[in-house]
């Protein structure tokens, strides 16, 4: 039969291995700076349609945190610099920093923040979020998977994750086009936007 400093005892234990259990489940998702040197944003677009052009933005900067264990926890926000949009020809690059499609000059960033991140199958998520493109800002869902967690060199921990979702220019106000004689479209309206991201945890 217990004696009653056992039955404290016992108590005792099952109450701190709650109040740890407890802890857990309110810490918080760790939090991590993006690394622009490891991660790209990439779009494809089609050219009077029979050819995709591929372009990135060469500047891009935000944070996420994650929690791989609750996924909800997770979010991200990030800016990109619209003016460093690069396709590998600098006349195409003046032009799609124009009026006539990005604005740079008016709008010069393009920025996203999630609202919900929700469990996906395995490794996948969906990110929903505002996304803002020459000033016009809609919600968007991007497909995403984890890559994984290591530790670089100087003993920094990195996370990595792809997304992917297509929208149409037009929802942003990009509307600038000609007509082919064979009545086809010089640039198509649905682009496809690809990222590779790697992030920093913070410390502290």
């Amino acid at each position: 039969m217990r004696t009653a400093k056992g039955i404290l005892a016992v108590l005792i234990a099952v109450v701190s291995m709650w109040f740890a259990g407890a802890g857990e489940s309110r810490a918080e998702a760790a939090a991590y700076v993006i690394d622009p040197d490891h991660s790209q944003v990439i779009f494809k677009v089609k050219h009077m349609g029979i050819s995709t052009v591929t372009g990135r933005f060469d500047l891009i900067e935000g944070s996420y945190s994650f929690d791989y264990a609750d996924i909800s926890k997770s979010s991200v926000e990030t800016t990109i610099t619209a003016a460093s949009i690069n396709t590998n020809k600098q006349k195409r690059d003046d032009h799609l920093k124009s009026p006539d499609f990005l604005d740079v000059a008016k709008n010069p960033a393009i920025t996203f923040k999630s609202k919900e991140v929700k469990k996906g199958d395995g490794d996948d998520f969906i990110i929903v979020g505002d996304l803002t493109i020459n000033g016009v800002t809609k919600q968007v869902e991007l497909d995403a998977e984890y890559g994984g967690k290591a530790q670089d060199p100087m003993g920094n921990e990195r996370t990595a994750f792809t997304a992917e979702t297509k929208i149409d220019r037009k929802d942003f106000g990009i509307t600038w086009n000609k007509t082919l004689d064979s009545g086809g479209l010089v640039v198509g309206d649905d682009v496809k936007i690809e990222l590779e991201v790697e992030g920093i945890r913070k410390k502290g």
